[in-house]
C-alpha cells in the first residue's frame, strides 16, 4: 500500500512517505473527475482550497478527520451548509426518498418499541442530521394516526441553517428563528399541523434530558474518520498533505507520518482486532457515548440506521458527486465526503459507556421485510395510480434487495440495560 518515500527540495516533507488508495474502479460505481475550473467558480470553493492549502504550507500535513470536518462543516463553503445535495438533483439520495414504506415503518417500530416500554409521556422524538426531514415527516405521520401528536416534541440536531430550514418547510405548519439574544439551547422552532413543537440544536449536548427516542440515518457516515496503519507494531496516521506538484490534477494528495501523531498514540484497537489499517472515528465514539449514558440515565431508544460493516473493512474513506464516486481529495466542498460505519466499535462503546443493551446490526432489507414491509407495499400498489406500480415497486426493491441497498445499509438499536430480561422475553421487532 504504501510507495517509497520520495525526496523533496521542503525540508517538512521528509517526515512523510506518499500513500496510494486502492482502485475505486472495481466498486461498480463510475469515478468522476469534473471540470476543475467549474467547480473552483462555484461559490467559497477556490477559497476553501486555498485555505487548507495555506493551513497545511503553515503547520503540515492535516489528518482526515480534519480535511473531512472543514470540507463538510465549514461555514461558508462547507458541503453541507449552503445547498440543498439529496434527491435526484443532487450528489446521492436516501432511503426516505426512495419510498414512503422506509419512514412510515421506522415510525411504527418506534412506536412499537414505546410502547412496549410502557409508554411513558410525555417523550421526545430526536433525530440527528435530519436531511431534508423527509424521515422525520413519515414519522410524525405514523404518530399523527394514532393521535399522538400532543404527547411528545421533536428535537432534531442540524449544524446546517439552509438545511434546517428546508426540515421546517417539509413538516412544521410555522417555523420561526431564536435570535442568539434569546440566549437558547436551540436557534430555530416549529409546530406542525397536529400541535407538536420543534426545536433544533447543533449539537447533541444542548437537547434536553427525557424519555427520548432517536434516530439517526446516515448521520455517523458522514462523522470525521481518523486513518491509522500499523507499521512496525506501532499505529500511525494518514495525513493529507498539498500535491507535490502544482499541475497534478488535484491539490493535495495522502501521506503517511513518519512517526505517531497524538491520535495513533492514543488509539486503542478493540480486542482481537486483526487489522492493520482501519478507519477511527473520535467524534462516532463521542456521540454514541452520549447516547448510552443518556438512555441509561434517562429512559429512551436508539436507532441508528447507515451504511457500514461489522469490523472487517479497512479504507472506505471516499466522495460521492451526481451520485457517482469522485475523487475525494478533488476541489473540495463540491461532493460528499463519508466513511463507512463500524458497528462493531459502535456497539463496544455503548456497551461501555453505560448499561446497554443492544442489537443488530441487521441488513436493511431484512429489518423492513421483517416489519412487513412487503404487506404495506401490496397496500399502497392497490391504492396506487397504474403509471405509478413500477415506482412504487422499484423504489421497494431497491431498499430491500440484497444487491442494491437491502444488504449495504445495516439497523442497529440501543435500549437501558435494565430492559434486557424484558426485551428478551418480548423481542426487539425488526432485529428476529
Amino acid at each position: 500500500m504504501l510507495c517509497m518515500g520520495l525526496r523533496f527540495g521542503a525540508r517538512r516533507y521528509l517526515s512523510y512517505k506518499a500513500v496510494r488508495r486502492p482502485n475505486l474502479s472495481g466498486t461498480g460505481r463510475k469515478l468522476t473527475a469534473p471540470n476543475i475550473e467549474e467547480d473552483q467558480n462555484q461559490k467559497g470553493v477556490g477559497c476553501l482550497t486555498k485555505q487548507l492549502k495555506a493551513k497545511i504550507l503553515a503547520t503540515g500535513p492535516i489528518t482526515v478527520a480534519d480535511y473531512m470536518r472543514e470540507v463538510l462543516t465549514n461555514p461558508h463553503a462547507g458541503y453541507y451548509m449552503n445547498r440543498d445535495v439529496f434527491g435526484l438533483e443532487g450528489d446521492f439520495i436516501t432511503s426516505p426518498e426512495i419510498s414512503q414504506i422506509f419512514g412510515e415503518l421506522v415510525g411504527v417500530w418506534l412506536l412499537n418499541e414505546w410502547r412496549k416500554m410502557g409508554s411513558p409521556t410525555p417523550f421526545q422524538i430526536v433525530e440527528l442530521g435530519p436531511g431534508r426531514g423527509t424521515l422525520a415527516r413519515d414519522v410524525l405521520k405514523v404518530l399523527a394516526k394514532f393521535k399522538l401528536g400532543t404527547e411528545f416534541s421533536m428535537h432534531l440536531v442540524e449544524i446546517s441553517p439552509f438545511l434546517s430550514k428546508a426540515q421546517a418547510q417539509r413538516f412544521c405548519y410555522t417555523h420561526d428563528e431564536v435570535p442568539d439574544a434569546a440566549k437558547q439551547p436551540y436557534y430555530q422552532t416549529g409546530t406542525t399541523a397536529t400541535g407538536t413543537k420543534a426545536y433544533w440544536y447543533r449539537h447533541l449536548e444542548d437537547v434536553p434530558r427525557g424519555f427520548s427516542l432517536v434516530l439517526a440515518h446516515e448521520f455517523f457516515d458522514a462523522l470525521p474518520v481518523h486513518k491509522l496503519q500499523l507499521v512496525n507494531d506501532q499505529w500511525q496516521e494518514v495525513l493529507i498533505d498539498v500535491a507535490e506538484h502544482e499541475n497534478e490534477k488535484v491539490d493535495f494528495r495522502f501521506v503517511l507520518s513518519k512517526s505517531q501523531t497524538p491520535m495513533s498514540r492514543v488509539f486503542q484497537p478493540l480486542p482481537q482486532e486483526t487489522r492493520t489499517c482501519l478507519e477511527y472515528s473520535l467524534d462516532t465514539e463521542r456521540h454514541v457515548g452520549l447516547l448510552a449514558e443518556r438512555i441509561e440515565r434517562d429512559g429512551g431508544l436508539a436507532l441508528i440506521m447507515d451504511y457500514g460493516h461489522f469490523g472487517e473493512k479497512t479504507d472506505t474513506f471516499r466522495a460521492f458527486k451526481q451520485h457517482a464516486l469522485h475523487e475525494p481529495l478533488l476541489a473540495p466542498g463540491t461532493a460528499d465526503l463519508t466513511a463507512d460505519v463500524d458497528f462493531k466499535h459502535i456497539k463496544h462503546v455503548a456497551e461501555t459507556h453505560g448499561h446497554i443493551y443492544s442489537c443488530g446490526p441487521v441488513e436493511q432489507g431484512q429489518f423492513l421485510e421483517h416489519m412487513q414491509g412487503k404487506p404495506r407495499l401490496e397496500q399502497l400498489l392497490a391504492h396506487a395510480l397504474p403509471e405509478n406500480q413500477d415506482i412504487i415497486r422499484s423504489g421497494y426493491e431497491m431498499l430491500t434487495d440484497p444487491k442494491q441497498m437491502g444488504s449495504r445499509f445495516k439497523f442497529f438499536a440501543m435500549f437501558p440495560g435494565v430492559l434486557a430480561e424484558h426485551l428478551k422475553k418480548f423481542p426487539v421487532a425488526g432485529f428476529t
